[in-house]
């Protein structure tokens, strides 16, 4: 066969290969146009699992009339122009053939409308012809696409696509990546009419945690680590989990290079190098990490779907990332100085400076690794090592979220003393933990449970799930206290992690409850709240466990030592429970609020581990009286 140009319609379809595998493919190119829009708001529409219908709405700055046909040619693109853009790109997408591949194996309709147009216009072009009709349309500023049967023309790669619910697992699966790269930007995803997955835009710090606990569950969020370390212009920020946060599957492992969603071999090998003696066998490790560098030192135009990046300088990259996560999990647990004791210079920020982060790393559950910055920064300058830099590990905190001595101070003025020990206070404490889930452990799943359905949010902190032809109310406090509870026992073996406070605490404490303190000494420490002595009757609060970090610490200190006074000198199971179920019940909440999204996570998560324990948690709902009354009318 002689050489030859190939045939635009063979061309395209080559094209459509590389850029459409399946249609989570056909849904991160159109959503990444989208965030490139300055979109804050997407909506994701999907029919049998993307093979019927692929809808993406978002309100960015749409396209004007005069572009829309050049919108669907190949090589068409506003994100690069000249050599110099490609070697610095800043947007997500840039080669200009997404659109072009997708509507070459598809039918699909482009609306958009900016800020400047009167009305929206709409283009079509179907299969390989590619022949764009363009005519006016009803439509706000901003664009939607609809992507309608899915390789139609070409059978050969339609019968390699998998189940519905494989392939809209996959869907499932990229938009909560992308949930995570963008903490800025509302996501809705529903399926044949039903909402899946609804992310609000997260702007404070509990909006954003909500958000990571919605994305990677509890367990995730009470092992994580809170990381941030710089060197040069090379920055790391995110979540790892520590060694007991170790998963069986790598399905809980997210890194970002300036907010592009990554699966690049030499992040992956520095952070397994990081973790290397510290996993047991057969685990992996699990994070949320975000990588920023200056675009004009990384190459993203290596691999064909963008899942790789080649860098400048790949072994300082390397280096710099396996030196961070290597101290940071190291340093987790030492026997280090409080927080408030060390010489270390915290940065403020009142707004979130790039996607995905938030201003501060105050978050729910999370352990924070620091590190005194470093003492010659000439090091750096002067191109010295990273363990000659000490890179910082400090939790960036706003100071807008520290509380005075005063205001925490038991006893100071405006409060008063707190009591001496009362067995009616104790008795009451017990009681409280009646209420509370049993010790349970994580069961297997039961072959008559079947898949929970989600149906709907009650007062923000009860979910109505469908069970058969049954529907049930789960109170979402109490499953997430009875997720979290075999990890505190798991996790007492070793003793609590204690956190250091941001700001120490000073309590001026009654004489019984002062004792309690060098009586139960061990035993505080076991629970992660580490003490030291002020003047007088005074106790200084300065490390505690994650969950009591957010409380009222002035108010539950008391309360805790109040209820180590009620129990024996050696603890049983019985004893270790209780105390474990007392932090629940202060670190979560009765009036915590929940989203949708992290609600249905929560029911799944109770279905997969705790079946049991679900259908106690919940309480059936009928229906009948309404029925009757409407049958009755």
């Amino acid at each position: 066969m002689p050489i030859q140009i190939l045939p635009p319609i063979l061309a395209n379809q080559i094209a459509a290969g590389e850029v459409v595998e399946r249609p989570s493919s056909v849904v991160k190119e159109l959503v990444e146009n989208s965030l490139d829009a300055g979109a804050d708001r997407i909506e994701i529409d999907i029919e049998k699992g993307g093979a019927k219908l692929i809808r993406i709405r978002d309100n960015g700055c749409g396209v004007p009339q005069d572009e829309l046909v050049l919108a669907l040619s190949r090589h068409a693109t506003s994100k690069v122009a000249t050599l110099e853009d490609l070697e610095s790109i800043h947007s997500l997408g840039f080669r200009g053939e997404a659109l072009a591949s997708i509507s070459s194996v598809s039918r699909l309709t482009f609306t958009s409308r900016t800020a400047a147009q009167s009305e929206a216009w709409q283009a079509q072009a179907e299969g390989r012809e590619m022949q764009v009709m363009v005519r006016p349309a009803a439509h706000p500023q901003g664009t939607t696409v609809e992507v309608v049967d899915l390789f139609f023309n070409t059978p050969a790669r339609r019968k390699f696509l998998r189940s519905e619910k494989t392939e809209f697992a996959h869907i499932d699966e990229l938009i909560r990546r992308i949930a995570l790269s963008r903490f800025d930007i509302t996501l809705m995803l529903r399926h044949n009419g039903k909402v899946v997955r609804q992310y609000k835009a997260a702007s404070s710090v509990a909006e954003q945690e909500r958000r990571l606990a919605a994305v990677c569950g509890t367990s995730f969020m009470h092992h994580a680590l809170a990381i941030e370390s710089e060197h040069s212009d090379v920055r790391l920020r995110g979540w790892i989990a520590t060694a007991p946060g170790a998963r069986t599957q790598n399905d809980l492992q997210y890194t970002y290079v300036n907010g592009r969603m990554m699966r690049d071999k030499l992040i992956n090998h520095a952070i397994r190098q990081a973790y290397d003696d510290l996993l047991p066998a057969e685990h992996y490790a699990a994070y949320v990490l975000y990588i920023e560098l200056d675009p004009r030192q990384v190459d993203v135009n290596v691999h064909p779907a963008k899942h790789e990046v080649r860098f400048h300088q790949a072994r300082l990259v390397h280096d710099f990332i396996f030196q961070a996560l290597y101290s940071a999990l190291r340093q987790h647990g030492s026997d280090e100085p409080s927080l408030a004791a060390q010489q270390v210079t915290l940065p403020v920020a009142e707004q979130p400076d790039y996607p995905g982060q938030a201003p501060r790393a105050e978050w729910y559950g999370a352990e924070h690794a620091y590190r005194p910055a470093p003492a010659h920064e000439e090091n750096v300058r002067d191109g010295g090592s990273l363990a000659q830099a000490g890179e910082r590990l400090a939790p960036a905190y706003s100071g807008s979220g520290a509380s005075s001595k005063g205001s925490h101070g038991y006893g100071s003025a405006g409060r008063e003393a707190a009591p001496a020990i009362d067995p009616r206070a104790v008795q009451g404490l017990q009681a409280l933990m009646t209420t509370l889930p049993p010790s349970v452990s994580p069961e297997p799943a039961s072959d008559g449970m079947g898949t929970p359905r989600a149906l709907a949010l009650v007062a923000t902190r009860y979910l109505l799930w469908q069970q058969a032809d049954t529907l049930r109310l789960l109170s979402l406090v109490r499953a997430e206290r009875a997720l979290l509870l075999p990890h505190l026992l798991e996790q007492w073996g070793q003793g609590l992690t204690a956190q250091p406070l941001l700001l120490p605490i000073s309590l001026t404490l009654p004489e019984a409850l002062g004792e309690q303190c060098e009586v139960r000494s061990d035993l505080l420490r076991r629970l992660g709240v580490e003490l030291k002595s002020g003047s007088r009757a005074t106790m200084i609060l300065t490390r505690v466990p994650a969950l009591l970090r957010q409380g009222d610490l002035a108010r539950h200190f008391p309360e805790l030592l109040q209820l180590l006074a009620s129990l024996p000198d050696t603890l049983g199971q019985g004893e270790t429970t209780l105390l474990c179920q007392w932090l629940l019940s202060h670190g979560i909440a009765d009036s915590k609020s929940y989203d949708f999204s992290a609600a249905t996570r929560l029911l799944h998560e109770m279905a997969q581990q705790m079946p049991t324990a679900l259908n106690a948690l919940s309480r059936p709902v009928s229906l009948d009286d309404v029925i009757k009354e409407f049958e009755g009318g």
